[in-house]
């Protein structure tokens, strides 16, 4: 296998590695979020600005995930 072959394959499982991670990370935010909310409504304003943050910073991960694997496609 090529240099060029090895960079793609690499490429595309950093794609698919940060996707699923972010999915899955959303899915969990998401859930005990609501649980949480369910448990104690009068801080749902703090709550929703806490995982406003970590949505964030979840995105954030994936986003830079997709930078540097376009970056060993292109470069």
């Amino acid at each position: 296998m090529d240099l060029a072959a090895a960079q793609v394959i690499a490429a595309g499982l950093m794609l698919g590695f940060a996707g699923f991670g972010t999915a899955i990370g959303f899915g969990l935010l998401g859930g005990r979020f609501l649980e949480s909310t369910a448990r104690q409504p009068e801080m749902a304003n703090v709550l929703q600005a806490k995982m406003f943050l970590i949505a964030g910073l979840l995105d954030a991960f994936s986003a830079i995930a997709v930078a540097i694997g376009l970056y060993f496609v292109f470069a």
